[in-house]
């Protein structure tokens, strides 16, 4: 089977997010991408993608009940196919952030074997995360626990954080 890419639009309290994936050999689709409006690097819906609403319902329920205090963790198929080594490495570190809670981009190179100097690297990584809200990037603070860099910009993860009960 060809790689299709199939999209689809949800709104949410954050304005309307873009879905974005492939249909798996098994007929299911896998996440690729959550964009927001006016996001740095959000994707843009590219020739030959196909609109799906239908491909992407469960991604649509579970942000949902996530939105709706009912959800701490995504059970979604993810493709596997975005990012370097290392930013992969940095996204499976953002998976493991409990839900209300926050940790320092130090905290995160350290759990990478990238601390010090490394953890510019590490932010850069975590802002080219392509599944905002889903993988939680929101939650990596600057080292005194204020609001650092967010793709979508730093009201967004305020409001995020604040959904999670993380901002004391």
């Amino acid at each position: 089977m060809d790689d299709i890419t199939v999209y689809a639009y949800t709104d949410g309290p954050l304005g309307e997010m873009l879905l974005t994936g492939r249909i798996s050999t098994g007929g299911r689709a896998v996440l690729r991408s959550l964009s927001l409006p006016g996001q740095k690097g959000a994707v843009a819906v590219g020739d030959g993608w196909v609109r799906d609403q239908g491909a992407f319902a469960e991604v649509v329920r579970q942000l949902d009940e996530y939105f709706g205090g009912r959800r701490e963790r995504f059970d979604v198929p993810l493709a596997g196919d975005a990012g370097t080594e290392f930013q992969r490495r940095v996204w499976a570190a953002l998976e493991e952030i409990p839900y209300g809670t926050t940790v320092s981009y130090g905290e995160i190179g350290r759990r990478v074997g990238a601390a010090g100097a490394g953890v510019r690297a590490v932010g850069t990584a975590i802002g080219r995360n392509p599944l905002l809200v889903v993988r939680p990037c929101h939650r990596v603070v600057g080292a005194d626990g204020s609001l650092r860099g967010y793709a979508a910009g730093l009201g967004r993860k305020q409001s995020l954080l604040e959904l999670e009960g993380a901002l004391g």
